[in-house]
């Protein structure tokens, strides 16, 4: 593991640097920080666990579907386009106007689902050593990707890539083929100008 010594500066009066304490990192772990906007636009990604292809189980498909409607009761947003596939999701949310947590939202939808695809049955799922003594699930990977969209072009930049996301994965041949996907209530209702 690299660790790294970055030395805490600072400027005095003179400007002469002046060493104030000696601290260790270690950059093999990130913190992120992200950009939160009330209002804003949000493209997100979200990956299982090692990539393992949980969504092409119905079952599983059906239960977040419900609790993607039960969190948006009690924590709204609007979808803007999405598209499942068998290991990973990408989507748009448009959240409130006096809101910016996104963050909870996905640890809801994430935590929920885990409880009601446990309940049944169907999932037998592993992860590792440090998975288990993080108290994990073995179904999602830690994090989700997230951008915020700066304009128009961004927009439909990112509306492009998710409905074409199936296409570029080899799972179909035309995005309209792919029934876990916004793409066919976009081409009816697309995003306002």
């Amino acid at each position: 593991m690299d660790r790294f010594s970055v030395h805490a500066v600072r400027f005095t009066k003179t400007n002469l640097i002046e060493i104030t304490e000696e601290r260790f990192y270690n950059f093999a772990m990130s913190h992120y920080r992200r950009l939160k906007i009330k209002g804003g636009l949000y493209f997100f990604t979200v990956v299982t666990y090692q990539r393992q292809p949980i969504f092409n189980n119905e079952t599983a498909r059906v239960c977040l579907r419900q609790v993607w409607i039960d969190v948006r009761q009690r924590w709204p947003f609007d979808v803007i386009a999405l598209c499942l596939l068998p290991d990973h999701l990408h989507c748009i949310w448009q959240l409130p106007e006096e809101d910016d947590n996104f963050s909870i939202r996905w640890s809801l939808i994430k935590r929920r689902f885990v409880q009601e695809y446990r309940q049944t049955g169907s999932c037998g799922l592993q992860h590792g050593v440090s998975g288990m003594s993080r108290n994990e699930s073995g179904i999602w990977q830690r994090r989700f990707w997230e951008h915020n969209i700066k304009d128009r072009s961004d927009l439909q930049k990112h509306i492009d890539y998710i409905h074409m996301n199936p296409i570029k994965h080899g799972l179909v041949g035309k995005a309209e083929d792919w029934p876990w996907s916004t793409y066919k209530r976009y081409l009816v209702h697309p995003v306002n100008e």
